[in-house]
């Protein structure tokens, strides 16, 4: 196959069909929606439209993106739209990135469980974040979190961890003034990960007692309290892993960082690099080595590439980007306004809404630089009419 603009969507036309028979009875529903989805998107089975060329007549077709989450041509528009709705949240402050990893005893767990464990790692590290600002002992204050969901490493290996933009500082407790962080240094991550385990631990065993959590295959012996209870031993006095970052240079690059972590996907199509009967190729990271050596290269089998891609389809209806204390989605607004009051500084304008695109601004026609206008749209699995042929020449010949 070829290996200029190889997508993901490539491996599942060619190979979804083969993979689908041999996981028959083992994919999820939201599984196959997400293949289906990334198969069909930006073809005839989604529909689409014709632009024309006002000048020239030339044109040019047009088909509609499927907007699933999961694939990889349809996070970029998803991005730009979500940060440009944050621009206006933005604080003249440094920003740090915190990163929460579970372990990988309790990852295998997650696996199983994905939505009610994956939630579970959103309070456990939301709630640690806050309890520890509060302590007068560290920052005494009340702060912001966006944190954002990844379920997977570098190989699309199953590594569920929560990334943290937070701001460098927060509101007093009483409310009466903004306090800074120091310069590179936001809270202790020791400190943070003893009470990322302990509050994760104690929730996980709660919802274990209460019989939400499932085990089946290799993990079948877990549902015995005594023997989840020997599993979680280990890393009851193991290291948890908290990651902290310096602070970005400035809200732009805030945004820029922000637009690389929000709507990513388990790979990119940018990282593929061929598709044949070896299987397919793509580039990794390899976090164990450290410069050059760290960029490798892999290839997997057709079927073992769908399935780790797979691996990462979230449940229906979670939400991968969630906000907490300051940038909790009910006080936002006010928070945000009382941190620039106490801050003094003021609101930035709100971008002018445009009712009607205006004529400039339509896309420019590659033949003629002329305005290319969309003249037609047609429905799923439709084909565009087809230009009227020019009548045929009548009259006697002579």
């Amino acid at each position: 196959m070829r290996t200029s603009s190889l997508e993901v969507a490539d491996i599942f036309r060619v190979a979804g069909t083969s993979y689908r028979l041999a996981q028959a009875g083992h994919l999820s529903l939201a599984q196959l929606k997400v293949m289906s989805a990334i198969q069909n998107c930006r073809t005839a089975a989604l529909g689409g439209h014709v632009d024309g060329c006002d000048d020239c007549g030339y044109l040019r077709v047009a088909y509609n993106s499927c907007r699933n989450r999961h694939c990889p041509k349809c996070q970029g528009a998803a991005a730009r739209a979500w940060l440009a709705e944050r621009k206006a949240d933005l604080l003249p402050v440094g920003y740090f990135h915190v990163v929460f990893t579970l372990p990988a005893e309790v990852a295998d767990i997650a696996w199983q469980n994905n939505a009610i464990v994956y939630d579970l790692l959103f309070r456990a590290a939301s709630e640690t974040m806050m309890t520890i600002a509060a302590d007068p002992r560290h920052l005494g204050a009340r702060i912001g979190i966006t944190a954002v969901l990844h379920t997977w490493g570098s190989a699309m290996t199953h590594h569920p961890h929560v990334h943290m933009i937070v701001p460098g500082g927060g509101i007093a407790r009483d409310g009466s003034h903004w306090i800074n962080s120091r310069p590179a240094f936001l809270l202790p991550v020791r400190v943070l990960g003893k009470l990322f385990r302990r509050l994760f631990l104690t929730q996980l065993v709660e919802l274990h007692d209460a019989g939400k959590l499932v085990f089946f295959g290799a993990q079948a012996d877990l549902a015995d309290r005594r023997r989840f209870q020997r599993h979680l031993a280990p890393i009851r006095t193991k290291r948890w892993v908290v990651y902290s970052k310096a602070p970005f240079a400035g809200p732009e690059a805030v945004l820029a960082y922000l637009s690389r972590y929000t709507h990513r996907v388990a790979i990119s199509n940018s990282r593929l690099i061929a598709f044949d009967k070896a299987g397919v190729t793509f580039h990794y990271k390899d976090y164990r080595r450290s410069g050059p050596q760290r960029q490798q290269v892999m290839t997997l089998d057709a079927h073992e590439f769908m399935r780790r891609f797979l691996l990462h389809v979230l449940p229906r209806g979670f939400h991968r980007i969630r906000h907490y204390g300051l940038f909790a989605s009910a006080t936002r607004k006010a928070n945000i306004a009382r941190v620039r009051e106490l801050l003094a500084v003021s609101m930035p304008p709100p971008e002018p809404i445009e009712v009607e695109e205006p004529p400039d601004l339509l896309p420019l026609c590659p033949c003629c630089g002329g305005r290319m206008r969309i003249i037609e749209t047609f429905e799923r699995w439709m084909q565009p009419r087809a230009p009227p042929r020019a009548p045929a020449a009548t009259g006697a010949p002579s």
